[in-house]
C-alpha cells in the first residue's frame, strides 16, 4: 500500500469520525450517516489495498 493511499484513507476515516460525532452532537441524523459512510468507504479501500499488497509478496 502506498504511503499516499494510507494517508488518504486515514484522513477519510478521521473526517468520517468527525462528521459522525458532529451529527450526534447536533442531533443531525443525515450528517451522522454520512460520517459512517465515509468511515466504511475508507475501511473498504484499506482492505482492498491490503489484498493488493498480499498478492505482491
Amino acid at each position: 500500500m502506498g504511503v499516499e493511499d494510507k494517508i488518504n484513507n486515514a484522513t477519510e476515516d478521521a473526517a468520517g469520525k468527525l462528521k459522525e460525532g458532529a451529527g450526534r452532537a447536533t442531533d443531525n441524523e443525515r450528517l451522522e450517516a454520512e460520517g459512517r459512510n465515509d468511515q466504511t468507504s475508507a475501511n473498504l479501500k484499506q482492505a482492498g489495498e491490503k489484498v493488493k499488497d498480499a498478492f505482491k509478496s
